[in-house]
């Protein structure tokens, strides 16, 4: 019997003049599916209540079957590289939930602030789950500059402590420019703020950020936080218990399955020295 499916809290709307291409990228016919159930999915987290009241299914919603609504082909955009400076946990745990956010999202920031440690805590730290981030700046150019900045924060291994800052509460209110970027570069301990005005700047940064954003638009994540889940698309903020199923699940499912998980680039990278403290 199906578990009631909780109602979802709206996420934060993308319309940017200055994203890039939408072009769809060529996974397979499964993520053309994908691609717009994601699409319909975020839809229904930002809809208004009387558009989505229509309906009883909550699409962001975790069915009692496991393998309900998995994309393998989403699944394998899990880069489990021990390099990765913007992610978070083992390359070999089980279970990856790769995130689609911007820094000037306010529900990614209540993701952050209420949702994300508990996660770290109770799956990151015991080896279960590797949260990868992909920055998805959708709010402009203050989107886009601070997605580069954390990218640059990353590179001297700030960027969770550049992550926590950002999306302190009250944090986002007081802008994203040049001068507030290094101010929080600074509170998160990076440790050459010369190098991180450089590298925000550089072409690296912006490289990175667009290959993160055009991974977003392929898979037809229409806002933020966009979530996978072992390739189960999740939108918007929702509670804490539609998280904690789908990780559930996919853990049981890679158990059932032998953990086909173990990365062939390297050993397993530890968590964050952060940890929970995110």
């Amino acid at each position: 019997m199906s578990m009631p499916k909780p109602s979802p809290k709206p996420s934060s709307r993308k319309p940017s003049p200055r994203t890039p291409s939408r072009k769809p990228l060529i996974y397979g016919a499964g993520v053309v599916v994908a691609a717009a159930l994601f699409g319909y999915v975020s839809y229904r987290a930002t809809a208004p209540e009387s558009a989505a009241s229509g309906s009883s299914s909550v699409v962001a919603g975790v069915t009692a079957d496991p393998d309900e609504g998995v994309y393998p082909e989403l699944a394998a955009l899990a880069r489990r590289d021990a390099g990765d400076k913007l992610a978070l946990g083992r390359t070999d745990a089980p279970v990856v939930l790769i995130e689609y956010a911007d820094f000037k999202c306010g529900y990614c920031g209540k993701f952050a602030r209420d949702t994300e440690p508990a996660l770290v805590k109770e799956y990151v730290d015991t080896g279960t789950l590797r949260i990868e981030w992909r920055n998805f700046p959708i709010f402009g150019a203050e989107s886009e500059a601070a997605a580069r900045a954390s990218w640059a924060a990353g590179q001297q291994d700030r960027f969770w402590e550049f992550h926590r800052a950002a999306y302190a509460e009250g944090a986002k209110e007081k802008g994203f420019g040049k001068a507030r970027l290094k101010a929080l570069a600074r509170q998160a301990g990076v440790p050459d703020l010369d190098r991180f005005v450089r590298d925000t700047d550089g072409t690296a940064a912006a490289a990175a950020v667009s290959k993160d954003q055009e991974q977003g638009y392929g898979i037809g994540a229409t806002s933020t936080p966009s979530f996978l889940v072992n390739g189960r698309p999740i939108a918007g903020a929702q509670p804490a218990e539609t998280f904690t199923r789908a990780i559930e699940q996919a853990a049981a499912t890679a158990k059932n399955l032998g953990h086909a998980g173990q990365d062939p680039k390297g050993p397993a990278a530890p968590a964050s020295p952060e940890g929970s403290a995110k």
